[in-house]
C-alpha cells in the first residue's frame, strides 16, 4: 500500500497512470470518498503487494442502531463487536441493553461479541454517584460481578469490557479489587476480561477522569486493557486534532512502562469535528463522520493540509454566512501514523471509537498493515 497525496490537477486516471494501477482498484481501496473531482491535499490509497507487519486484535464499538449498511462491510475487518452499553444501578443490578441482534449478526460473520458495562444510568449519563455506590458496597460489587457473569452465560459473549469513568478517586483500590474479582470468576468459563481506561501520562495525573484508573494495578487483573487515546480535540474543546500522534505516543511510552504491550489496544477514532471560528468557549463542535469530512471539504473548495507534528489531516473553509471554520477529521495518512506506532510499541491491537459510520481508507490501511485475528 501506498498513499498518494493529491496535488491541483491530478486525476484517478493520471494517478492510475502513475503507479500501475486502474481507476477500479483506486476506487475500491478509497470506497466513495474519492469522486472524479479529487481535492488538492486528499489522501488517496494506492493498492500495491506489500509484507504485513502481524496479527493484531481489532475491536469495534457499535450502538444497537447501527446502520446495516456501515455495520456489514465493517464486520470483515473486525475480531470482536461490543455494543454499547450495558449500564449500571447502586444496588449493582444492570441496566438492561437490547443488543441480540448485534451478537446475532457479529457470530454470524465471525466476530466474536463483548459486553461492554459502564456507569451509564438509565438516562444515559456517566455517574460517579453509582461507581461510588457499587464500588463502596461488598453487596453490591458481589451483585455487580455476578449479573456480569450471568449475561456472558446467558448472551455467549466472547468477554466484557470494562469501562468505569469518573470514578471518585477514594474507590481507587476498590475499583483494582472488582476487575480481579470479576476475572477471577471469568477466567474459569473462558471469558477474557478488558478495562477501558483514560488517556494518562503519568501515574500522579490529576482530574476525577484520571486518578482511580491504577495502571499497573488494572493491567495485572485484566486480559487486555484499551487505553482510550482520542478526544484531545472535542465537542467543548478548542479545534484541535482529536487523536494527534504526539500526545498518543506520550500515552502509550507511560501505558508500556506500566502493562505488558501484549495486553494493551489503542484506541482509534473514526469521526471528524467541525468548529467555528473564532472559538468560544461554551460553543459546541459538531460531530461528522470521516467521510462527510470529506465530503463537505469537496463541496467547499476546500484543500486539505496536514499537520506533521500531529500526524493529522485538517482544513478551513467559509459557511454560506460568512463564518470560517476549520476541521480535523482522519485519512489514510494518519491512520497509517497510528498504525506504525501500534507496531513500534508491540501493542495487542486495536479499537475504534465507534464503526457507526463505514470508512474504507481506514479499514483498507488497517487491512493493508495488520492480519486481523478472527476468535
Amino acid at each position: 500500500m501506498m498513499i498518494h497525496v493529491t496535488q491541483k490537477g491530478d486525476s484517478l486516471y493520471s494517478i492510475g497512470k502513475m503507479y500501475g494501477v486502474t481507476i477500479e482498484q483506486l476506487l475500491e481501496a478509497n470506497g466513495p470518498t474519492v469522486q472524479p473531482t479529487l481535492i488538492v491535499g486528499q489522501a488517496v490509497i494506492v493498492p500495491s503487494p506489500a509484507e504485513k507487519m502481524g496479527r493484531v486484535l481489532a475491536n469495534g464499538y457499535a450502538y444497537p442502531h447501527i446502520d446495516k449498511a456501515a455495520l456489514f462491510p465493517t464486520l470483515p475487518f473486525l475480531s470482536t463487536l461490543t455494543p454499547f452499553s450495558y449500564g449500571i444501578r447502586p444496588n449493582g443490578t444492570l441496566v438492561d441493553l437490547d443488543d441480540s441482534e448485534l451478537i446475532t449478526i457479529a457470530e454470524n460473520n465471525n466476530v466474536a461479541p463483548i459486553l461492554l458495562v459502564t456507569t451509564l444510568t438509565e438516562d444515559g449519563r456517566f455517574s460517579s454517584e453509582n461507581a461510588a455506590a457499587v464500588l463502596g458496597s461488598e453487596e453490591a460489587t458481589m451483585t455487580l460481578a455476578n449479573n456480569i457473569i450471568a449475561k456472558l452465560q446467558t448472551h455467549n459473549y466472547f468477554g466484557v469490557d470494562i469501562d468505569f469513568e469518573y470514578i471518585p478517586p477514594r474507590f481507587k483500590k476498590q475499583y483494582v479489587a472488582f476487575i480481579e474479582l470479576v476475572h477471577s470468576l471469568a477466567q474459569p468459563l473462558g471469558y477474557k476480561v478488558i478495562v477501558a481506561l483514560a488517556p494518562k501520562v503519568s501515574s500522579d495525573q490529576p482530574g476525577l477522569l484520571y486518578e482511580a484508573h491504577d495502571y499497573a494495578a488494572i493491567g495485572a487483573a485484566a486480559d487486555y486493557v484499551l487505553i482510550m487515546t482520542y478526544e484531545w480535540g472535542y465537542t467543548y474543546g478548542p479545534p484541535m486534532a482529536t487523536a494527534p500522534l504526539n500526545k498518543v505516543e506520550e500515552v502509550l511510552r507511560y501505558a508500556v512502562s506500566q502493562i505488558p504491550p501484549e495486553k494493551l489496544l489503542m484506541g482509534i477514532p473514526n469521526y471528524a469535528y467541525d468548529w467555528t471560528l473564532p472559538f468560544v468557549k461554551g460553543n459546541a463542535a459538531q460531530a461528522i463522520s470521516n467521510n462527510r469530512a470529506i465530503e463537505l471539504a469537496r463541496e467547499v473548495g476546500a484543500e486539505i493540509k496536514y499537520d506533521e507534528t500531529a500526524q493529522t489531516p485538517y482544513y478551513n473553509y467559509y459557511d454560506r454566512n460568512g463564518k470560517q471554520h476549520v476541521v480535523w477529521f482522519e485519512d489514510a495518512r494518519s491512520v497509517a501514523a497510528k498504525m506504525q506506532l501500534l507496531r513500534n510499541y508491540n501493542l495487542a491491537g486495536y479499537s475504534i471509537w465507534t464503526v457507526m459510520s463505514f470508512y474504507k481508507p481506514m479499514m483498507t490501511v488497517m487491512a493493508s498493515m495488520f492480519d486481523i485475528i478472527k476468535i
